[in-house]
């Protein structure tokens, strides 16, 4: 409980006239005796009701609190939180609300003054906006309240106890199922390659069409239908794709809002719901984390909730990857086939490393390597050179992407594929190649 600024304001007129008065006895000024006494009862007569006031807002009745959120936000986008609240209150009163957010939530409108009217529930509303993915808990709410005369103010503080989850950005990912695929991935900037040849699964027997290779034709179905009959294809379904997604130090980067761990997250589950609507399993291999996670790989669209909720509460560390260990796990669980997609931020250190891990891992299975690269190196790298330290932070940045460079081309060099992206631009990178390999019959 805490004094409002109307018993300050009173206190200080109060003050201030007992100062004047106590000036003017100083001073030796004749002042009527009977302003003493005014000057000293309404001091009482303050102190009076002051005391009366808090009691009163004491005894004063509770107010119960109603929280509705959604069960899940996504990643950097607002989400709107309503508060009901619900008293027993014979009189219009005003009452300021305070919502106890987590750390981690960016919050707008808050907090609010609500009036509360006899026999009516009152609500509100605000937005939060996530900073990072994870769980998080709601477990009080502050109210408040003014006593009757407007004296006192007191805290009162209503448990109210609630969860959310914060994922990665998957709303354009539901949002996407409204859209045809294609027009979905233009808008994304995929491009798609055309067919090199006929795809690797057979499809079905149909009539023999203009523009047809004659290596279609059918010839025992040709001799039995007597007109040309030619074998139609489609892509082979049913590959797998695993995801290793380096959780250390180096994805800490931040680019804009989004650190790279971020982007590629938001990379790997844009490629996963592509992949899954093309009947394929994906599945999930963390490194450089406290607690490694696998997911082996599944077809079926529940696999992306199933992928989400392995991921939202994910977070880098400090460590170091150790790419030859992740390789050993990796391989200790995936004995069939895969497209295995390594997201990671390479660094000329990792020449020995990386290569003797990815080549272990090419023997079995077909690796694509993700690189990120820093925004800000490019930046640098177009940023006009006008003075020393310009100079000296351009070279670096050009010595460092050279280094850069040549470990992308030893690694071309041994027949692995790399992939060098900027982390915004992962996502559409990798549909873009899957989409190509796919098509050409190459996975």
């Amino acid at each position: 409980m805490k004094p409002t600024r109307l018993l300050l304001i009173w206190l200080g007129v109060l003050l201030g006239l007992s100062t004047l008065l106590g000036i003017a006895a100083a001073l030796q000024f004749k002042m009527p005796d009977t302003l003493h006494q005014v000057a000293w009862g309404l001091l009482l007569a303050l102190l009076l009701l002051a005391l009366l006031d808090a009691a009163r807002l004491r005894r004063r009745p509770g107010i119960s609190v109603q929280r509705q959120m959604p069960g899940s936000l996504a990643l950097g986008r607002w989400g709107e939180v309503r508060l009901t609240l619900h008293h027993d209150y014979l009189q219009p009163l005003t009452v300021q609300v305070f919502d106890h957010v987590p750390d981690g939530l960016n919050v707008e409108n808050m907090p609010q003054l609500v009036e509360l009217r006899p026999g009516a529930r009152s609500e509100l509303g605000y937005r939060v906006r996530p900073l990072r993915r994870g769980h998080f808990s709601f477990t009080r709410c502050e109210i408040h309240l003014p006593s009757p005369l407007g004296l006192w103010s007191a805290r009162r503080f209503v448990d109210v106890a609630d969860a959310t989850r914060v994922y990665p950005d998957f709303a354009r990912l539901y949002g996407a199922q409204l859209l045809g695929v294609d027009s979905w991935l233009s808008q994304l900037g995929v491009r798609q390659h055309p067919r090199r040849g006929s795809g690797l699964e057979f499809h079905q027997l149909r009539e023999f069409r203009e523009g047809d290779s004659l290596r279609q034709i059918d010839w025992k179905a040709t001799a039995r239908q007597r007109t040309p009959i030619a074998r139609e294809y489609q892509d082979e379904r049913d590959q797998q794709i695993v995801f290793m997604l380096d959780c250390g130090r180096r994805m800490r980067s931040q680019d804009a809002e989004l650190s790279h761990f971020d982007h590629a997250l938001n990379a790997c589950l844009l490629l996963s719901y592509v992949a899954l609507r093309q009947g394929d399993a994906v599945g999930l291999c963390t490194f450089a984390c406290d607690q490694p996670r696998y997911l082996a790989p599944v077809k079926g669209t529940g696999q992306l909730t199933l992928l989400l909720n392995s991921v939202y509460d994910l977070d880098t560390t400090q460590r170091t990857a150790d790419y030859e260990a992740a390789a050993s796990q990796l391989l200790a669980r995936q004995k069939r086939r895969a497209l295995v997609i390594v997201v990671s931020n390479l660094r000329d250190e990792d020449d020995e490393a990386l290569l003797t891990a990815v080549k272990r891992i090419s023997r079995q299975h077909r690796v694509l390597v993700a690189s990120l690269r820093e925004e800000v190196l490019d930046q640098l790298r177009q940023f006009p050179v006008q003075t020393l330290p310009e100079a000296l932070a351009y070279s670096g940045a050009v010595d460092y992407l050279t280094r850069r460079d040549e470990l992308h081309d030893r690694l071309s060099a041994h027949g692995l594929t790399v992939l060098d992206t900027l982390p915004s631009a992962l996502g559409p990178a990798l549909v873009t190649r899957y989409m190509g390999w796919k098509k050409a019959g190459v996975l």
